[in-house]
């Protein structure tokens, strides 16, 4: 009985598969984007030794608590390439309202909670007052 793929087209296959995984484990990584590499150009609340999974995660967790995007801070235009943003940038008002806020809620957990006896372990965070928007709540949310 004849095999049904000759044992060549085989062995080219096989060859071919190992040198495609080869290659691809060998193979330089994809560019990272040029934005939150250390060192980083504008921090001045967050420590500047901030690793940049943590920086990132931080910026991250701005923007699910704003419900915005990058370019609601950061110079850039939505759509683009994150590499072609100008994060160091100060031009945008809101980036400084948002360090203002860092600053807020920072005094509010180092001092002012803490100040208040019989709270366990209080934080505030910007999902606190922001809910996801970004103006926050004025109102007490319907029952």
């Amino acid at each position: 009985m004849k095999p049904l793929v000759p044992v060549a087209v085989l062995g080219i296959a096989a060859a071919s598969f190992g040198l495609s995984v080869a290659f691809a484990q060998t193979a330089a990584p994809p560019a990272q984007a040029n934005f939150a590499m250390p060192p980083f150009k504008s921090l001045k609340v967050l420590p500047k030794t901030i690793a940049r999974a943590d920086l990132l995660n931080t910026m991250k967790t701005f923007s699910q608590s704003l419900g915005v995007r990058c370019t609601f801070c950061h110079v850039g235009e939505e759509g683009k390439p994150l590499s072609t943003f100008d994060f160091a940038s100060d031009k945008k008002a809101n980036k400084a309202i948002a360090r203002d806020m860092m600053r807020l809620a920072q005094r509010l957990n180092s001092k002012d909670l803490p100040a208040i006896a019989g709270l366990e372990d209080p934080r505030v965070t910007c999902y606190t007052c922001h809910r996801g928007s970004k103006e926050p709540a004025k109102t007490i949310p319907a029952s």
